[in-house]
């Protein structure tokens, strides 16, 4: 079969999907514009609807981006765990190309998390940085999903390229958890839990009033539910363009 004939069975299938691709691109359209129509709100509500604490004053606001972000995360990650586990079971690309998506969007977010975490730390205690267990595990876990994607970059062979990334994805979740974990089951941790009681030593704790539950809970599900989403679903959209893209160069090179 001649190149111009291995191009046109992809692009037939193309056209007869077209319909389900527009309906698909929509939607995330929408999604996209509901994630922003979500941030502005949140935003709203963190820095202006929300009083300032009594302690901090208006630094304690960086939370709700900090809190959010980090849960926003935790999303993407176990979206990479549930793509890890699907692609191990059945071997289809598309979950692989969801575990991608899931870890690179919940990596950026998690520096996000570090970041104003940072912010926040440096009037509060005095420092950009502390060796603290809760900051400890949170760099750890940004590192251990660094790591994934220096793994990817280091297979060459597609198959096992999936297969090590989606055992590798799994396990790296369990740092996800620890980081969650540790102010609760260290009691020398210096960070504050924003939801429970905080550690005997925490610095920076604040007391939630009815105003900063309200912009800590629309927040959390606007990042969690709108934007960690929305991120992924474009990531993979543009994934799948580069395998498209890929996949013409091949047949016309053969």
């Amino acid at each position: 079969m001649s190149a111009v004939g291995t191009i046109k069975q992809p692009v037939a299938a193309e056209r007869s999907g077209a319909r389900p691709e527009r309906d698909r691109l929509a939607f995330l359209k929408l999604l996209t514009l509901a994630a922003a129509v979500g941030l502005a709100v949140a935003a709203y509500l963190a820095l202006g609807y929300a009083g300032p604490d009594a302690l901090q004053g208006n630094v304690q606001r960086v939370f709700y981006f900090h809190v959010a972000a980090f849960s926003a995360a935790s999303v993407a990650f176990f979206m990479g765990v549930v793509g890890g586990i699907a692609y191990l079971r059945n071997r289809a690309v598309r979950w692989d190309t969801l575990a991608l998506a899931g870890i690179e969007v919940g990596f950026a977010l998690s520096l996000v998390t570090l970041f104003t975490g940072m912010v926040w730390a440096r009037p509060i205690w005095n420092t950009w940085w502390t060796w603290d267990p809760r900051l400890t595990s949170a760099a750890i876990m940004c590192l251990t999903y660094a790591a994934y994607l220096m793994l990817r970059s280091a297979i060459e062979n597609p198959d096992k390229r999936r297969s090590f990334a989606s055992v590798y994805g799994i396990f790296a979740f369990a740092t996800v958890i620890f980081t969650y974990m540790i102010t609760r089951i260290r009691p020398d941790t210096i960070h504050p839990t924003v939801i429970g009681s905080s550690p005997q030593n925490a610095q920076g704790g604040f007391a939630m009033t009815s105003t900063m539950t309200t912009a800590l809970a629309v927040g959390s599900i606007v990042w969690c539910c709108l934007i960690a989403p929305a991120l992924v679903w474009w990531r993979i959209r543009l994934e799948n363009l580069i395998e498209r893209a890929a996949a013409m160069r091949a047949a016309l090179e053969s």
